[in-house]
C-alpha cells in the first residue's frame, strides 16, 4: 500500500492494508490520500502462498484486524526450512495488524499426525516433547514480533487445556460431535487405511485433537482463522464445522502449497538431513550454503513464499535470470542472505557471510590457525587423533568425516576436480594425508566441492 500526499507527492510504503490501521494513518495524516491497497489475501496469492481458501468471505473478514494460528508440532528440539512457510504465513499477517497465535503441540505432538505420512510417528515421551518445546518456541520467537503495539504475537501450548480432559469427558463431550464418515473420508486417513500398516485409533483421532484446538481458541481468544500446509485442510475442515455445530458460529481457514524443490523432493531436506533452523542443530554456515544451492527452477519460488522482499523485486531477479550475462547463483545469494537474516538475525547472517569468504577453495585468503579457528564454532568440525591421521589416504578420511558417503564416490569427486585440502585442489586419488598437511601441526580444511567443509581437528602426539 501506497500513501500520497497531495501537496509534496511525497510517498511511505506500509505493509499494513486492514480497517484499524487505515483508520489511524487518516486520524494522524489528514491530508494523506490511500493508493493502490492491498488486503494480506492478495498479497499472499501474489507470491504464491495460497492452496485454497475455506471461503471467499476470508476476504472480507480480514479487511479488519482478526486472530490466525497455526501449529506446530515438537516432533523434534527445532523446526526446519519446511516449516518456515507456516512461520512467514503468520509472519504477513501480523505485518498486516493481525494477532498470530503459534500454537506448540504438546498435546498432539504426544499423538503424532497422520497427514503425509506412510507410518505411524515414534510416539515421544513427555520429557522429550518439554525439551522439544523449548527448541521451537526460540524458532518462533526469531519470526514473530512479540512486542508489536496491537497485534504482538502469542505462543500457546495446548496441552494446557487438554491435560484436564478424562477420557470419558473428552469422548462425551467432543468426540460425540464428530462423523465417522466424513474423517473416514480424509484424504490422509483413506491412504493410510488402504496401506499394509494401516491406522492405528492414536492416529486416527488426531483430526479430533486439532479440530478442538480450533474450537478452544475461537471461545478463549477470539481466533476465526487457521493456516495450515495442503496436507491439514481435513483437520482444518474438521475444526470449522466443530465449532459450527457447538457454537453455531462461522469461522476459517486457509492452506498453503507444501514446498518441493523441481526434482520432487521435500524442500528443506538435504543428504545429511533437515535443514534445522536452530544454530545448535545446523550451523548458520550450512544454513546459508544449503539457500545457495538451490536450483535456479526454486529460486523466485522460495524469494516469494521464504522472504519479504518486494515483488518488484523478486520480478526483477526473475528478468535477469533469463538474461545472457547473467551470473550463477546472483538470485541464490541474495535469497540466502534474505532468509538467513529473518531466520539468525544479521548477526547470523555475517557469520554465514564471514566463513564462506574465509575458506572458500582456491580463494586467496591465507588459511591461518587463528581464522581456522575462530570460524571453527560456526561450521562442522570432527577431532581425529594423531596417530590414526597420518598416513591415511585422502579418500578414507572424506569419508570418515562424512564428506562423502563411500570411497568410491570419494575418488571420483577427486578425479572431477572436487576435493580440497587447505583450499588446494587435490587430483591423486591415492594421496596420503602427511604432517605437512596440518596447518600448525594441529587443523585441516577439508572440502567436497566448493560449498561442503569440515574442519578437521587434530589432538595427540
Amino acid at each position: 500500500m501506497k500513501l500520497t500526499e497531495n501537496r509534496h507527492n511525497t510517498t511511505m510504503s506500509t505493509p499494513y492494508s486492514n480497517g484499524f490501521l487505515t483508520f489511524l494513518l487518516f486520524k494522524n495524516y489528514n491530508n494523506l490520500v490511500l493508493k493502490d491497497m492491498k488486503n494480506i489475501i492478495e498479497t499472499l496469492e501474489e507470491r504464491g502462498f495460497i492452496e485454497a481458501l475455506t471461503s471467499e468471505e476470508i476476504r472480507r473478514l480480514t479487511q479488519q484486524s482478526i486472530n490466525v494460528y497455526c501449529g506446530f508440532d515438537p516432533t523434534a528440539d527445532s523446526l526446519h526450512l519446511g516449516n518456515l512457510v507456516g512461520m512467514m504465513g503468520l509472519a504477513w499477517f501480523q505485518r498486516f495488524g493481525h494477532r498470530p497465535y503459534a500454537i506448540v503441540g504438546g498435546a498432539t505432538g504426544m499423538i503424532g499426525d497422520p497427514s503425509g505420512k506412510n507410518s505411524e510417528r515414534q510416539l515421544l515421551d513427555e520429557k522429550t516433547i518439554e525439551s522439544n518445546l523449548i527448541g521451537i518456541t526460540k524458532n518462533l520467537s526469531a519470526i514473530l514480533d512479540f512486542s508489536h503495539p496491537t497485534a504482538s504475537a502469542q505462543i500457546i501450548n495446548n496441552f494446557d487445556w487438554f491435560k484436564d480432559f478424562s477420557f470419558i469427558q473428552f469422548l462425551r463431550d467432543v468426540g460425540k460431535l464428530f462423523r465417522l464418515g466424513p474423517m473416514l473420508a480424509k484424504d490422509s486417513v483413506k491412504a493410510r487405511l488402504q496401506s499394509e500398516e494401516g491406522m492405528s485409533f492414536t492416529e486416527f483421532s488426531y483430526q479430533v485433537l486439532q479440530g478442538y484446538d480450533f474450537l478452544h481458541l475461537y471461545q478463549n481468544h477470539q481466533v476465526v482463522l487457521q493456516l495450515g500446509g495442503s496436507d491439514q485442510w481435513g483437520n482444518i475442515t474438521a475444526g470449522i464445522e466443530l465449532i459450527r455445530k457447538e457454537l453455531g458460529k462461522s469461522s476459517y481457514g486457509i492452506t498453503f502449497p507444501l514446498i518441493t524443490r523441481s526434482d520432487g523432493q521435500k524442500f528443506g531436506k538435504s543428504e545429511q538431513g533437515a535443514i534445522w533452523l536452530s544454530s545448535d542443530k545446523l550451523s548458520v554456515y550450512e544454513f546459508y550454503q544449503y539457500l545457495v544451492r538451490v536450483e535456479d527452477a526454486d529460486v523466485i519460488k522460495l524469494m516469494r513464499m521464504l522472504t519479504f522482499m518486494e515483488m518488484e523485486e523478486i520480478r526483477r531477479y526473475e528478468r535477469l535470470m533469463g538474461e545472457s550475462d547473467y551470473i550463477p547463483r546472483t538470485a541464490q545469494k541474495r535469497l540466502a542472505e534474505e532468509v538467513t537474516r529473518i531466520v539468525h538475525g544479521e548477526n547470523g547472517l555475517q557469520t554465514a557471510m564471514r566463513v564462506t569468504q574465509g575458506v572458500a577453495p582456491g580463494s586467496e585468503a591465507t588459511l591461518n590457525p587463528e581464522i581456522l579457528e575462530s570460524l571453527a564454532g560456526d561450521m562442522p568440525s570432527k577431532e581425529i587423533d594423531r596417530e590414526s591421521l597420518l598416513g591415511k589416504k585422502l579418500v578414507d578420511l572424506l569419508t570418515e568425516v562424512g564428506l562423502q558417503s563411500s570411497k568410491g564416490e570419494a575418488k571420483r569427486l577427486i578425479r572431477n576436480g572436487g576435493v580440497y585440502l587447505n583450499n588446494e585442489k587435490i587430483i591423486d586419488e591415492n594421496y596420503v594425508i602427511t604432517p605437512n598437511a596440518l596447518i600448525d601441526n594441529r587443523l585441516i580444511l577439508l572440502s567436497a566441492g566448493k560449498k561442503n567443509k569440515v574442519l578437521v581437528r587434530v589432538y595427540g602426539k
